[in-house]
């Protein structure tokens, strides 16, 4: 079982995101450690794109100020090496990035010189939210190599072959996104939720929920549905947004991070509690959902650059296999 995978073995995971170098590395640094002391069982870490399609505008803003900030792939492997964290890393980046990181470090354009470097510094896996899972063979096995996860993300409109490729190539945890669009925080939780973890439910892979999660009641709704965690990206970004912008010490806006984290992940706690009750009474649990957004099929299967979107994740050089 790989690192990302054991997070999910006995409890819930809380799965946050960051936009590395929002709105410095210096800064990300001290936040990363803040939301591991909160709880965060893996933590996905942003790498920049200039044209970050999943994304909303809580984390486009993110994204411009990290990359006005000097944000680069370089500079994003020099600041992971410097974490001293206990808990898995997942980079969320665009294919762009690390296809041509190759042809700019070693004249070959492709993943494998991207991965490796990932590996080098502590990346324990991916989640690359505009490759489909048909066109992710070259990744695939780069990850393989290195043993590093793949995760893809189900979107509530998947189904059918597609959900059957995707499954295929998952490793680490399914990210199942909670509703169509793109990421931003909301003030509930989307009813699809129940119904895109039970299109899971044959596959032995964790099931985390993202787009939109932004509270500790919104966590329990969601784990108490029957996903295995929650991916919360946008709540967190805006608390970095709102300190940057008051001028607040980075040392506070950590504090508020650690917080948010712990407040976060309780919730999700309370979600196993609420699903055994429920599973021992014989009943079903609620019906409900989640959200970070962090795209792959925007509005149905969504198109990027004219191909369809697919994706998900378990363990690195193990698939799913259906129960």
């Amino acid at each position: 079982m790989s690192a990302i995978g054991a997070a999910f073995a006995d409890e819930p995971a809380f799965v946050p995101y960051l936009a590395v170098g929002d709105p410095d590395a210096d800064a990300s640094v001290e936040y990363v450690r803040a939301l591991e002391r909160g709880g965060a069982d893996v933590i996905e870490l942003g790498l920049p794109f200039s044209e970050p399609i999943a994304e909303g505008p809580t984390i486009q803003d993110a994204v411009v100020r990290s990359l006005d900030g000097g944000m680069t792939p370089a500079a994003f492997f020099e600041t992971v090496s410097r974490l001293d964290v206990d808990v898995p890393l997942v980079c969320m980046t665009y294919y762009n990035l690390i296809y041509q990181f190759g042809r700019r470090t070693s004249g070959d354009p492709g993943p494998e010189a991207f991965v490796e470097r990932a590996a080098e510094v502590g990346i324990d896996g991916f989640v690359v939210p505009d490759l489909p899972a048909e066109e992710a063979g070259p990744l695939r096995t780069a990850c393989d190599e290195h043993d590093l996860d793949l995760i893809f993300i189900v979107a509530p409109t998947t189904r059918g072959e597609r959900l059957e490729r995707i499954m295929a190539r998952v490793s680490g945890y399914v990210y199942v996104q909670a509703r169509l669009g793109v990421t931003g925080a909301r003030a509930d939780v989307s009813t699809r939720t129940a119904a895109s973890l039970d299109r899971l439910a044959d596959w032995d892979v964790p099931k985390a929920v993202g787009f939109g999660i932004t509270t500790g009641d919104h966590a329990r709704e969601v784990v108490a549905a029957g996903a295995d965690g929650v991916i919360v990206g946008s709540v967190l970004v805006d608390l970095i947004a709102e300190g940057n912008e008051a001028g607040d010490p980075v040392e506070t806006v950590a504090d508020r991070l650690e917080a948010k984290a712990r407040e976060l992940k309780q919730g999700a706690l309370d979600g196993a509690t609420s699903k055994t009750g429920v599973e021992a009474d014989g009943g079903a649990g609620p019906e409900t959902g989640a959200e970070r957004e962090s795209g792959t099929e925007l509005g149905t299967e969504t198109e990027v650059g004219g191909r369809t979107q697919a994706g998900t994740g378990t363990d690195a050089g193990t698939r799913p296999e259906r129960k």
